[in-house]
C-alpha cells in the first residue's frame, strides 16, 4: 500500500500539472492518442526484458511523429490523423499481446499494476516525474504564453515549435509515469479530468495549476485506500474519484457550477419581473 500510494501520488501530481496545459491548448485527443499508442512499445519492452518506460517513450514519440507526418502531407484534419494513428498502434499492441500471452499480462498493461510495483519501477516513476515537473517549473511562463497566445510568443522571441515539442515530450513522459498507476486505458482520464475540474473552479492559470495538483492528490489518496478496503482496481478507483469530484464541481462550483448559475438566472428573472411591475398602486 505504501508503494502504491507513492506511485499514485507522483503520477497524480505530474498528470494534473500537465493536464492544465492540455486543456488550454486543446490537446485532450492527442493525450488519448499517445496513451494508447504506447501499448506495442510496452509489450516489446516486456518481451525483450527492457524497462517498460523505454518502449513506451519510443512509441509515444513515434505516434506524435506519425500524426504530424500525416497532417503535413495530406489534407486530413488533425482529429482524423490522430484517430488513424492511435487506433492502428493500439491494435498492433493487442496483436502482439495475443501472440505472446505467456510473457505479457494484458490486464497489467491495460489497467495498471500499482500494487505490484518494484523498487526499479518506483525509481523510474520518481526520476521521470521529477524531470517533467522541473521542466514545467522552469518553462512555466513560456509554456503558458504559448498556450494562450502562440502568435505573441513568437513575436517576443519564443519559438512555438520548440514549446510544442517540449510539451509533446512532457506529455509522452507523463504517460509513462501514469502507466504504472492506472494503465494504458485510464491514463487519458488522469491527463484531462484534474485540469478540467480546476478550470471550473478558477480562471487564473497559477491557481489552476495548484488546484489541479491538490485535487489529484486527494483523489489518489482516496482512490487508493478505497480500492484496498473494497478490493477493487486501484487505477479504476482513482479515476472514479476524479470523475465524482468533477461531477460535484460541475454541479456546485460557485462561479461556473450548474446549480449556482441556475439560481442566479432565476434570481435575475425575479428581479426583472419585480422591476417591470412597478410599485403597488394605493
Amino acid at each position: 500500500m505504501q508503494r502504491a500510494l507513492l506511485v499514485s501520488l507522483v503520477a497524480g501530481v505530474v498528470c494534473a500539472v500537465l493536464s492544465c496545459w492540455v486543456i488550454l491548448i486543446g490537446w485532450s485527443l492527442l493525450g488519448d492518442a499517445v496513451s494508447h499508442a504506447v501499448l506495442p512499445g510496452v509489450v516489446l519492452a516486456y518481451v525483450l526484458d527492457l524497462p517498460f518506460s523505454l518502449g513506451a517513450f519510443l512509441f509515444g514519440g513515434l505516434a506524435v511523429a506519425l500524426i504530424a507526418g500525416v497532417r503535413s502531407t495530406t489534407k486530413l484534419k488533425g482529429d482524423t490523423a490522430i484517430g488513424v494513428v492511435f487506433t492502428g498502434l493500439f491494435a498492433l499492441g493487442l496483436v502482439l499481446v495475443s501472440r505472446i500471452p505467456s510473457q505479457v499480462d494484458l490486464n497489467h498493461i491495460l489497467f495498471g499494476n500499482v500494487l505490484g510495483v518494484t523498487d526499479g519501477d518506483i525509481a523510474q516513476v520518481l526520476v521521470i516525474g521529477a524531470l517533467v515537473l522541473v521542466a514545467a517549473l522552469v518553462k512555466r511562463r513560456d509554456l503558458t504564453l504559448y498556450a494562450f497566445d502562440p502568435t505573441h510568443a513568437h513575436a517576443i522571441g519564443i519559438s512555438p515549435r520548440k514549446m510544442g515539442t517540449l510539451l509533446l515530450v512532457m506529455l509522452t513522459l507523463t504517460v509513462v509515469v501514469a502507466l504504472q498507476a492506472v494503465g494504458v486505458i485510464l491514463v487519458t482520464a488522469m491527463l484531462i479530468t484534474p485540469g478540467a475540474t480546476a478550470f471550473l473552479l478558477t480562471r487564473r492559470f497559477g491557481p489552476m495549476l495548484v488546484t489541479a495538483a491538490g485535487l489529484s492528490v486527494l483523489c489518489a489518496v482516496v482512490g487508493t485506500f478505497l480500492s484496498f478496503h473494497l478490493d477493487t482496481s486501484t487505477g479504476g478507483m482513482i479515476v472514479c474519484s476524479q470523475a465524482a469530484l468533477f461531477a460535484l464541481v460541475y454541479l456546485f462550483a460557485p462561479a461556473q457550477g450548474l446549480i449556482p448559475r441556475a439560481l442566479r438566472r432565476r434570481s435575475l428573472v425575479g428581479d426583472r419581473t419585480s422591476a417591470s411591475t412597478g410599485p403597488p398602486v394605493t
